[in-house]
């Protein structure tokens, strides 16, 4: 089985190199290499808060979404509607947290200059 692999992964590696999709030329370098010096452990650091930030609050936000279509939804059932208003608080106090953290963020950037967040920009449609 070991032997199957090993024939399929260079099959595979051969079959990349003659399309000229993989450049395996030992002399170039690999592609993307150029990059990797200015990877550091605060960057890495930096990006996982503001994935998780980001994360975070399109959970909360999605929560607090489903939580309103549970409320429309209830049908004045009234356990229905206490259920749903429980998730709509629920996801509100997260989006609290969500910014409140985002703002200790910018706030310690701004009194002792220390950049947690790495330049992260929220995206835009207008430049």
């Amino acid at each position: 089985m070991q032997a199957l692999i090993r024939q399929l992964a260079l099959r595979a590696t051969v079959f990349a190199a003659e399309t000229g999709k993989i450049d395996i030329n030992p002399e170039k370098g690999i592609p993307g290499a150029a990059n990797l010096p200015k990877i550091t452990i605060g960057s890495i650091i930096s990006g996982s808060v503001a994935i998780i930030l980001i994360a975070a609050a399109l959970v909360f936000f999605f929560m607090l979404v489903i939580g309103g279509i549970r409320w429309m939804t209830a049908g004045g059932d009234k356990e229905k509607a206490a259920g749903a208003r429980g998730q709509l608080t629920s996801a509100l106090i997260g989006l609290t947290i969500v910014f409140v953290a985002w703002a200790i963020i910018n706030l310690i950037k701004l009194l002792f200059g220390i950049d947690i967040l790495g330049g992260m920009q929220i995206p835009s449609l207008y430049k």
